[in-house]
């Protein structure tokens, strides 16, 4: 069952449709929601081409579930849809966030990219905030001219035996970007996290891929972007691995070797 109407980019789901605790005394903060939040990289470009440019979305935010008049105001959501602004994410059944996995994971990937020498941006700066919407997410990648935009989610499904990852992107496509680079991108993030012993979804898509024609993020963006739900939440082995420090680890290394295999 979806939390605060359809979730972020992705059909992350808690399974049995309570909210997720938020922070509590959390303010919203304008550019929290409908600014162009990002962590510039501190690493200096290359003296024989430009700097390229990653934009890194960890999914919801941890102040969504105290503002739901902010979070379930629809937005557009690409192909003539509408979906609402941003939800709360799902969570472990012993109440691991989902906002908390995708902000660490995230922050550790772009720990090891701005080491490779990538720029990194983030479509947030903390895990305490609200949004941003998800038609604001996309605008971020768009806005920054980013060779790559992942999306990290993770799911909450109860269905029986429900495991592993998938990687979606926008299909069918609406621009250039959104046809092969996307598809390319996708491809690269299933293969490495596949090789570091991941395994696919057994509920959603094929072979570890879902392409999708609903998600927000994707639909409105004009460049090379994927969406990975590293695994579901509700399931005990990966739920464990995730609420780890160790796991999450894990997890940031293929992810980035995703992307740095991807840009070449």
């Amino acid at each position: 069952m979806v939390l605060a109407g359809t979730l972020l980019l992705a059909g992350c789901t808690s399974g049995d449709g309570s909210p997720v605790p938020g922070s509590p005394g959390v303010s919203v903060v304008p550019s929290s929601v409908s600014g162009a939040p990002s962590v510039p990289s501190s690493a200096a470009p290359s003296s024989s081409r430009p700097q390229r440019v990653v934009v890194l979305d960890p999914g919801h935010n941890g102040g969504n579930a105290s503002h739901p008049g902010v979070i379930n105001k629809p937005v557009p959501a690409g192909r003539g849809e509408t979906k609402p602004c941003n939800t709360t994410g799902t969570a472990t059944r012993t109440g691991y966030p989902e906002h908390a996995f995708t902000w660490d994971v995230a922050q550790r990937v772009g720990a090891l990219l701005r080491a490779g020498g990538l720029r990194v941006e983030y479509t947030r700066n903390d895990d305490n905030g609200v949004g941003p919407c998800v038609d604001r997410r996309a605008a971020i990648g768009n806005e920054a001219n980013a060779d790559a935009v992942v999306s990290i989610h993770a799911d909450g499904s109860t269905s029986p035996g429900a495991h592993g990852f998938h990687v979606s992107y926008s299909a069918p496509p609406l621009n250039p970007a959104q046809g092969e680079p996307s598809i390319s991108l996708a491809h690269a993030l299933r293969d490495s996290l596949q090789r570091a012993g991941y395994p696919t979804s057994t509920y959603l898509g094929s072979a570890g891929i879902y392409p999708r024609d609903d998600l927000a993020g994707l639909n409105l963006s004009t460049r090379p972007a994927a969406l990975v739900e590293c695994g579901n939440m509700r399931n005990a082995t990966e739920a464990a691995a995730m609420a780890s420090p160790e796991g999450r680890a894990r997890y940031a290394q293929a992810i980035a070797s995703a992307i740095e295999a991807f840009l070449g």
